[in-house]
Parts: structure tokens; sequence; C-alpha cells
């Protein structure tokens, strides 16, 4: 099925690739909020290991694959290893400004200039801190290079809290392979994961006959130019983050799912949860993709930015077209509803994503939703006065990604240390 971002420009895809990946990031600040008020801290910790492990090593290997900078089965290298890291929802550029140094083959370091969760984390306290950047980081990372060599290890070389409290960088790491290091094995969610419609998902092959970039193959570079990439390998790039999304969120229920049981109650507790955090990251993906793109804070922009909402995305996992005439989207059964996936969350009865996704473009927007479960049409109507903002997207917009700006940056390639010209 040909992909809804096929008909954007280059340009605009090398704006929006960057956008998604961020958006991508921000999924936990609006998910995690409601895991604490259920669960308390400690267990919130443990539910984003859950997720980032059974999701992050399967859409990796995707990356690798798409754009043709996958190493043989597990021996893939750090360079391999910082590519990926450079196209993942995990690590957005800028906004987790990852800095990276390669020895060689085997070795290298990161560190990061800006760490935008460590902004929003920060001022909750030295223990969320350490949630973040010791309990979670230490099995994630490691997750995240087992799509590359299960022999990878990632260990710190300083990390917050703080000391002193404006310590730059904000952390570092070094990334080792190494045949003696005993082999990471992934989780037994991330097999349940591996076996969703989302994780086998065939989506169109790059044209390398376009005109730009159609891989990842060459040097490693510190700050990805997407402009540089072929509009059709954007395509696939902008596919795939947003498949991103959807396996991270799959995994976060399969955590929740782990903790509320399978009872009545629980699975009540658990459609809460996650339709709480898929309304905060609707309204403020909407909005940062309507801001983007410069598109109309009115119905008919409001129509565009669903038709390219990670919601809908990509279009071989969401059954879903836009009919501009009538202001409408609608939707068909598809992959997405058989895993019940963020689509499942939606339909007549349950407009609240939805609301939250055009009243990002404008509070003076709303959408009315009629039709079945799974077989429905959301069409958008102007309001005489704004609507409230939704506390779930409020608590989102808590985020610094919410309101972060990118930079123009120049892209150059990275040596390694042993091997840097002279």
């Amino acid at each position: 099925m040909t992909s809804r971002y096929a008909d954007l420009s280059r340009a605009q895809l090398a704006t929006l690739v960057p956008e998604l990946l961020l958006i991508g990031q921000l999924i936990d600040r609006s998910g995690m909020a409601w895991c604490i008020a259920a669960f308390g801290r400690e267990e919130m910790a443990q539910i984003a290991i859950e997720e980032w492990a059974a999701a992050s090593p399967i859409y990796t290997r995707r990356m690798q694959q798409a754009l043709g900078y996958a190493g043989p089965p597990d021996e893939g290298d750090v360079v391999t290893i910082f590519k990926g890291l450079q196209l993942d929802i995990g690590a957005p550029p800028q906004f987790m400004d990852f800095r990276y140094t390669v020895h060689d083959r085997w070795t290298g370091e990161f560190h990061l200039d800006h760490c935008g969760a460590l902004m929003d984390v920060e001022p909750m306290g030295p223990d969320y801190v350490r949630s973040m950047c010791h309990t979670i980081e230490d099995p994630t990372f490691d997750a995240t290079a087992v799509a590359t060599n299960p022999r990878a290890q990632v260990r710190p070389i300083h990390r917050p809290p703080r000391l002193p409290a404006d310590r730059n960088p904000h952390c570092a790491w070094t990334v080792r392979i190494d045949p003696a290091h005993p082999p990471v094995a992934g989780i037994p969610a991330l097999a349940v994961n591996q076996r969703s419609r989302a994780a086998g998902l065939e989506l169109d092959p790059v044209d390398p006959l376009d005109d730009g970039a159609a891989d990842y193959s060459g040097p490693l570079v510190d700050d990805l130019d997407f402009a540089a990439f072929s509009h059709s390998a954007l395509v696939r790039i902008a596919d795939e983050v947003c498949l991103q999304m959807h396996l991270l969120n799959l995994a976060f229920l399969l955590a929740l799912r782990a903790r509320t049981g399978d009872d009545e109650a629980g699975r009540t507790q658990e459609r809460t949860i996650a339709t709480k955090q898929l309304v905060g990251i609707a309204g403020v993906a909407a909005d940062r993709i309507r801001r983007a793109l410069d598109l109309p804070a009115d119905a008919a922009g409001a129509l565009e930015v669903l038709r390219l909402h990670p919601l809908l995305n990509p279009a071989a996992y969401v059954a879903a077209s836009v009919d501009p005439a009538a202001g409408s989207v609608s939707v068909t059964p598809s992959a997405a509803h058989e895993d019940g996936a963020w689509i499942d969350l939606v339909g007549p009865g349950v407009t609240a994503p939805l609301q939250a996704a055009v009243r990002g473009v404008s509070p003076y927007l709303d959408v009315d939703v009629t039709g079945s479960a799974d077989t429905w049409t959301a069409t958008i109507r102007t309001l005489a006065e704004p609507a409230r903002e939704p506390d779930e997207v409020a608590v989102t917009r808590i985020s610094t990604g919410a309101s972060f700006a990118f930079e123009p940056r120049r892209s150059l390639p990275i040596f390694p240390v042993s091997a840097a010209p002279a």
C-alpha cells in the first residue's frame, strides 16, 4: 500500500522525520505520568524497562535492514549501534543530543551534550533521576544493542544525578563489543511483541534510483542530515518511525497487562491508562506536525494533520482514507486492530484521542464519530467557543520536548580515532 507520506515533498519529509522521532520520545512523557499515579515510581520504572526492551530490538533491526547498514546477524559493530540510535525514537536528534566517538569497530563512546529527558525529570528530584538514568537506562541500552550484537555492553563513565548540578555533558558512556562478554538475551515480552503484525509488517522498499541517498551504508556522521536522503528513503524512514511508536505502545500494553491482570477490572484499568497515554501524545503530536509543516489552524489543516499523524500511520498498518470534501477520515479493520494498537482505542463513544488531535491544531475544532468499533468515520466540525485543552495533553506539555525547536546543523563524518585523517 502506498505510504501516506509519499505525496509530501522531499523538503517536507526532511522536516517531518525528526519531528516524528521527537514525538516518539514524548510517548513516555504522556504514559508514564499515569503509571506513576496507578503503580508508583518504582513500578513505573519497571514498566519503562519492559516497554523499551520489548520494542527497541525489533524496530532497531528493521531500520538497519531498511537503510542498508545491518551487519551479519549478531556480528554488528559500534558504528551500526550508533547509526541505529540516530534513527531511534528513544534518541531524537538534538533533544537527546548524542555525540559519538569511534575508537575502532568494537569500541566507542557517546555523551549527551543535552538530554531533554533529564531536563524533564530533574525538577522531580534525585530519586526520579536515578530511576531514569540508572534503573531504566542500564538494561534498556543493552537491550537496544541486542539488535546489533548481543555481546555489546553499554556502561556509564558518568551520569546523573549531576554533581555539580550544572555538569556538562549530561552523561557519558562506553560501548564495547567483546566475544568474552556474556550475551544479552531478550526479555520474554520481546518474543511476544515479535509475533505482532507490526513487527513483521512489510513496507515498500527504498527506490535506489531516486535522487539522494537511498541508504545509510556510508560513514557514520555526527548530525544526520535528513535532507541528504532521497524522497523514497525519507518516506520509508517516516513509516518505520511511526511503526517504532506502535511497537513501543504494544510493549507498553504488555507491561500494563502484567500488572493489571486479565479480569474485567484489569482490562478496564489497562485501557484507561492506555487511552490517557494516547490522548496526551495525540494532542502534542498534532500541534508539532501542524507547526513543522506550516499547515493552517483550521479544519482543512486538522484533516491533513490526521492524515499524517502516527495514530493513522503507516498506511500498511492502519487502514484509513481521507475525504477533503466531507472533512472526514474513515477507518476500516486493519493489522493495527488485530494487534490491539492505538487505533483500537478510538471509535464511536471513544473520541477523546481524535478530539485531542484536532484541538492540537485549533481549540475551535471537534469531531463527530459514527460507525462501529473498527469501521467508523470521523467528521471535523468547528466550534463557536474554544474547548479546554485535555488534562492528558497538558501533562504531556510539561515536557520540554513539547516546545523544543530544532536548529540547522552541519553533518560531518565521524572517523575511527585510530584511522582519523591527518
